[in-house]
């Protein structure tokens, strides 16, 4: 069987859009900096950018919290670093979700350190009842009740990455 479709790719393609127009509207003029979250946000991170009418330096960080599970782990760990200094940037971090936060509460403090000229969060899905760290998203895409999500970037145990839209593993998944 296949997933439930919770958001479809229509509806993720209109929101991608307006988030974009957002941001090239805030940035009017400048250059940004885009930091992709691996593995879960390159789809999402992707079609942001073509959605940004302005000059994007792109780079990429690896996290991992979930291993192979689908419950946070509780301990951040930073696979891999940025390529480039962020020192006086306009720094996006892209992100596939933001579920208790502590990923991305962790990252926004790591980065911040690293003195960006701005540092702003765009997350495509963002679970309330599940915030546990307080984040502040700029650019939201989506926000979700507690159901593990796959699709669009986002995968269990590596599968399902590939599918053009969000959905909702049932039990015959």
């Amino acid at each position: 069987m296949a997933p439930d479709v919770l958001i479809s790719e229509e509806d993720i393609a209109l929101r991608v859009e307006a988030l974009g127009k957002a941001i090239t509207e805030e940035y009017q003029g400048q250059e940004v900096t885009v930091i992709c979250v691996l593995k879960g946000a390159f789809m999402f991170c992707s079609d942001l950018i073509k959605k940004i009418n302005l000059p994007v330096k792109l780079d990429f960080v690896a996290l991992s919290s979930y291993g192979d599970g689908t419950a946070s782990s509780g301990t951040v760990k930073m696979e891999l670093d940025l390529a480039e200094s962020i020192k006086d940037k306009n720094v996006i971090i892209v992100e596939d979700i933001v579920d208790t936060g502590l990923s991305m509460k962790t990252l926004v403090q790591l980065l911040e350190a690293r003195g960006p000229k701005t540092l702003k969060v765009a997350s495509l899905l963002y679970k309330p009842s599940k915030t546990k760290h307080s984040v502040s998203i700029d650019y939201m895409g989506f926000e979700i009740e507690d159901k593990f999500v796959i699709g669009y970037g986002l995968d269990y145990a590596g599968r399902y990455r590939e599918l053009p839209y969000i959905g909702v593993l049932n039990a015959g998944n």
